[in-house]
């Protein structure tokens, strides 16, 4: 990802759906005015669902999502509606596209259930008006189209548009916490897990939520930070570090300088931090043989020393002393059953948009399971959480 695009967490969520052979995919690149998806008269031609973040005006930045016919059949079929059902977990608005020369069958009121029992806004698209002879009156949630023609393409855009009314995000990442004109100084580690030629993604967003505050970032690798803090004059209102070096930024930033993690900040912008705060204590009542899963929201190559599958697993073992069985998920993958997990532990989830992280974190709260994330672990079991929360006023 470039430093000029947005996130896709930060972009509005669009899916399509609909049965086989509606004209989905057709209305998809009638929506986009790009050849997205694969278009065909057989049924089923879209396989898995087809992701493309795009500039699409009035809305601004989207991810478009074109998902398999919800109306498929067999066991390739099932899993093709599996997969349909897991995009509805971030999807922000919905088309609903179906074949106007016919009455809606039951996959498509499945699917209107589905919007409505989610509370996710749509719209349905009744594609095909061209072979009416003339256009019904619509209801104030439809309207006809015609992917072969192009026709109320546009009318359709400024409808979604209307539904996808997005709020700035209410939290600031960190502008808020610190005041107009202080100095941040981050603190990131420079090592083989981090990416060739860039930042990670929270790095940036930090970085860029201080620039919009009036405040200022100073950054250095964790090998300089004792030397770099102590030139500084006056002293920098906070200092923000990778989870992976939170034990020894803490040992070299003096007790009257505030200290937190990119991981922390992220849960607080995500909008899990207090329950992911109250999670981290059930670290200490785990079991031998206890089922823990650590789940990575995107879908990174994993290095010989990654946060999630290395490093967090070996704090674990040694701060409790047991021994578990330890289950790793990634990108879109998020088990449905959570009932058996002793404890989940999850990223600071900057590549999922708010409704797939809400999405996930109410599975979690339905399960009746802790959940805690990264940062907050790593910082309970080095005994500095509550250092790391204390500029943070909502938690007390």
């Amino acid at each position: 990802m470039g430093l000029n695009d947005t996130p896709s967490g930060e972009r509005v969520h669009i899916g399509f759906f609909g049965r086989r052979n509606a004209g989905k995919s057709s209305v998809v690149n009638a929506f986009t005015n790009q050849e997205l998806a694969i278009v065909s008269d057989t049924p089923g031609t879209t396989t898995d669902p087809v992701y493309k973040a795009m500039e699409l005006l009035p809305m601004g930045p989207v991810m478009i999502i074109d998902t398999p016919g919800y109306d498929d059949e067999g066991a390739l079929g099932e899993l093709r509606v599996k997969k349909t059902s897991e995009v509805l977990n971030k999807t922000d608005c919905a088309v609903l596209v179906t074949d106007c020369t016919r009455d809606l069958d039951e996959s498509e009121k499945q699917l209107i259930k589905l919007f409505e029992g989610r509370r996710i806004p749509y719209v349905i698209a009744k594609n095909k008006s061209d072979l009416l002879d003339s256009i019904p009156a619509e209801e104030k949630n439809e309207i006809y189209v015609s992917a072969l023609n192009k026709t109320m393409i546009h009318e359709l855009r400024e409808k979604v548009a209307q539904l996808t009314d997005y709020k700035e995000q209410s939290v600031p990442l960190v502008g808020d916490l610190i005041g107009e004109g202080e100095l941040a100084v981050l603190c990131i580690p420079i090592d083989k897990a981090a990416p060739k030629g860039r930042l990670i993604l929270p790095q940036q967003q930090v970085i860029r939520d201080l620039l919009e505050h009036g405040s200022a970032a100073l950054t250095c690798r964790e090998t300089e930070l004792k030397g770099f803090l102590e030139q500084l004059n006056p002293k920098p209102a906070v200092v923000i570090t990778d989870s992976q070096v939170f034990a020894k930024a803490n040992a070299d930033t003096p007790e009257d300088i505030k200290l937190t993690s990119f991981s922390i900040l992220m849960a607080r912008y995500k909008g899990f931090l207090e329950p992911a705060v109250r999670g981290a204590k059930a670290i200490d009542s785990l079991k031998d043989g206890d089922r823990i899963l650590i789940s990575e929201g995107c879908t990174h190559h994993r290095q010989c020393e990654d946060i999630g599958t290395v490093k967090l697993p070996k704090l674990l073992k040694k701060y409790t002393g047991k021994d578990f069985k330890l289950e790793f998920s990634s990108g879109r993958e998020f088990p449905d059953d959570l009932t058996d997990y002793a404890l989940v532990i999850h990223c600071g989830g900057c590549m999922l948009n708010a409704r797939e992280m809400s999405s996930r974190m109410m599975t979690v709260e339905e399960a009746g399971v802790p959940v805690t994330n990264y940062g907050i672990a790593i910082a309970y079991m080095n005994g500095i959480l509550k250092r790391s929360l204390e500029i943070i006023p909502e938690i007390k």
